[in-house]
């Protein structure tokens, strides 16, 4: 294909089109994507009809009752998050220089962040970038960075926690931008009048006997691998991942549990419950993670700085 050819393709592209490419990738109909934007869907029909038009190609077909996207539809989709970071962040550039630093970012965290360092987020945004505004979702990691694969996040705020083969870090975040911003640390959380409440560290193996309370299979992996090293497998009594119910349990006698510190600092100290450190140190760490240069654009620049001092250390 000549220079001249891909100059002509280039310059019939626009953001709105390649992001409507994208929502159909995503969501599988035109109806869908049309919603997911906020448009109609023969407003949808028609951008993409404008496109075929103006260069020949066509990115969607036919597929019975419904449509489906070419293969072309298929190569600009695969592109559609790159190019939709790309342009805001040179929009975001533009309005740096406009001397003022403006936009939105799309968030998505997991549930004990939602009461810890989203709040402090939104509010340092406010004071230091008020033209930066905040949308936010609760998701934990691998719904997470999948939205943010899927630009339906800008930001993520993640953790994972060492040696997991399930950490969403490794396989679904390739290709996009994670940064480690901190970590904080697991604690056991014990009835007051719990033998091992005495001790100012905890080994495991010293509950081996006890009922536990735990969060649903998928949450509970990073338990049971320490568990397993200690040299037993838990009893686990009750299943929940209600971090504010965890603690009333434990203060019922029902059993103990190990919760991270941002869960604990996220709701008031229960009466009758005590949180030792284990003596292995135990840490889970926190990641930001958005679409690869996502940090070009200015506003998910000011939220990442804001984000890496609020971090537990």
């Amino acid at each position: 294909m000549s220079d001249a050819s891909i100059e002509a393709l280039a310059d019939a592209l626009d953001l709105q089109t390649v992001r409507v490419v994208g929502r159909i990738r995503e969501h599988g109909s035109l109806t869908a994507a049309a919603a997911s934007l906020g448009f109609s869907q023969p407003a949808v029909s028609q951008q993409l009809r404008r496109f075929e038009q103006r260069t020949g190609i066509a990115l969607v077909e036919r597929a019975g009752r419904g449509i489906r996207l070419t293969e072309s539809g298929h190569i600009l989709a695969r592109h559609a998050n790159a190019v939709a970071t790309a342009l805001e962040a040179a929009a975001g550039e533009l309005a740096e220089i406009r001397g003022r630093r403006a936009g939105r970012v799309r968030l998505a965290a997991f549930p004990s962040a939602s009461a810890t360092l989203v709040p402090k987020l939104i509010a340092g945004l406010a004071s230091r970038h008020p033209g930066v505004t905040v949308t936010y979702v609760e998701a934990e990691p691998p719904e997470a960075v999948a939205a943010v694969r899927a630009d339906r996040a800008d930001l993520a705020i993640t953790f994972s926690y060492p040696g997991d083969r399930d950490d969403p870090h490794t396989e679904s975040a390739k290709g996009l931008d994670v940064r480690s911003i901190g970590a904080e640390g697991m604690r056991l959380v014990l009835p007051e009048a719990h033998p091992a409440a005495a001790s100012d560290l905890v080994d495991l193996s010293a509950l081996a006997d006890d009922a536990w309370i735990a969060g649903c299979p998928r949450c509970r992996g990073h338990l049971l691998e320490l568990t397993t090293r200690a040299g037993f497998r838990p009893r686990i009594g009750f299943e929940t991942d209600n971090f504010v119910a965890v603690e009333s349990m434990v203060a019922q006698g029902l059993g103990v549990a190990l919760l991270p510190e941002l869960a604990l600092a996220a709701s008031p100290r229960h009466p009758g419950v005590v949180t030792r450190p284990t003596s292995g140190a135990d840490v889970r760490s926190l990641h930001l993670v958005t679409a690869r240069g996502g940090v070009r654009v200015p506003a998910v620049a000011a939220a990442v700085a804001v984000l890496e001092q609020l971090a537990p250390r």
